[in-house]
């Protein structure tokens, strides 16, 4: 869905219309609740008595405010002051949603036959999805910036979780005119492993799963954390290089960015740790050549799945010691029936499959029964 070390940039703006029963003697409570999220930058939720105040913050970067929505039980009173937010009644009984990530999260909550429409459905991978799939259960949407209106009109579905580059949708905007609920996602825009993550309470909130979530998530979190200090035991660390040449640009991970932050806990050396951001640097050949021609391991080489391949394409990659001994390591050999890539689907939800995969890379000594989950060494 994207190349290696471009991260699927996406976002909305919202605006939702009123599903709930508001009360108007009631205030704001402003103490009453309290925000469970623990590492997400991006997302707060407050759990009130029959409701739940949802906050979503810089869901692309410099989003210019934060966005309030209200998850309502049914004939759940509302305080007047929280009116002017968009509502949504809860639990959800039918979804659409629109990054290949946030299928995970539905899968691990068990609501994945709640999903009636998805765009570009050839990306999902999912078993469980694509039998829905297969059985006609899913609606084709078209693409993220071009959704099909009348099929999404058609489908009546009870909420769109939508995401975007900069806010501007036109097509988002006119299906909520149409009366369509939609919220903003933000869990690309999440810049550590477990607050990517942590947003599974998103959709355990819209649910009615919010302990369910926070226990997959807590599951997630001890195993991430656990894999993290088993590398203190390494002394070894290893220099690695990330990305490869795209339309004459190498594109590789900035020292902020969810990339980095893998490599830094899988005990390695990332050699453009110390660069300033949370994207993507776009470098010359010769910048990468200088810096990187040593290192040890290379790591997402972009959309090759061979040396040969690489070779081919490039005959200069062939310079890079980590090329020289086959220490070359892609997540884009393992692929769904229809050619998603799973790193794409699952990798921002199990964060501690990711990291055990690079401890294997970096530390094969550490997991040596372990089989990867998402890279393969390429060959």
């Amino acid at each position: 869905m994207k190349t290696a070390c471009i991260y699927f940039f996406v976002s909305l703006f919202c605006l939702l219309t009123s599903a709930c029963r508001q009360s108007k003697n009631e205030h704001y409570p402003n103490n009453s609740g309290k925000n469970y999220i623990k590492y997400a930058h991006g997302l707060s939720i407050e759990k009130h008595s029959g409701y739940s105040i949802v906050r979503v913050q810089d869901p692309w970067p410099n989003a210019p405010k934060k966005y309030t929505y209200i998850l309502c039980e049914k004939n759940a009173s509302v305080p007047g002051e929280l009116a002017k937010f968009p509502q949504i009644q809860v639990p959800i009984q039918t979804i659409v949603v629109t990054s290949t990530t946030h299928i995970p999260s539905l899968e691990m909550l068990g609501v994945e036959k709640t999903l009636v429409g998805f765009p570009q459905l050839d990306y999902i991978s999912s078993p469980k999805v694509r039998a829905l799939i297969d059985g006609q259960k899913v609606k084709e949407l078209g693409t993220n910036q071009n959704l099909n209106t009348e099929s999404l009109l058609d489908l009546q579905p009870d909420l769109i979780v939508g995401y975007g580059i900069d806010g501007v949708n036109p097509t988002l905007d006119l299906l909520q005119k149409s009366g369509l609920k939609v919220m903003l996602n933000g869990d690309w825009n999440e810049a550590t492993p477990l607050g990517k993550a942590e947003w599974i309470k998103f959709f355990g909130a819209l649910y009615g799963k919010e302990k369910q979530a926070d226990q997959i998530f807590t599951e997630i979190e001890k195993n991430y954390i656990s894999i993290k200090q088993k590398v203190l035991t390494s002394s070894y660390t290893p220099t690695v290089m990330a990305g490869a040449l795209y339309e004459n640009h190498w594109f590789l991970p900035h020292g902020n960015s969810w990339g980095s932050v893998f490599i830094k806990d899988a005990g390695a050396q990332y050699l453009w740790a110390d660069s300033k951001g949370t994207g993507s640097l776009a470098l010359s050949f010769e910048t990468v050549l200088e810096k990187a021609v040593q290192a040890d391991v290379w790591i997402g080489p972009s959309q090759y799945t061979s040396l040969a391949e690489m070779q081919k394409d490039n005959p200069h990659y062939a310079q890079f010691k980590a090329f020289q001994n086959k220490q070359v390591y892609s997540f884009s050999t393992k692929k769904g029936p229809t050619g998603g890539i799973l790193f794409y689907e699952w990798a921002p939800n199990r964060p501690d499959w990711v990291l055990q995969d690079m401890v294997k890379i970096f530390h094969p000594e550490l997991f040596p029964d372990n089989e990867f989950h998402f890279f393969e060494q390429l060959k």
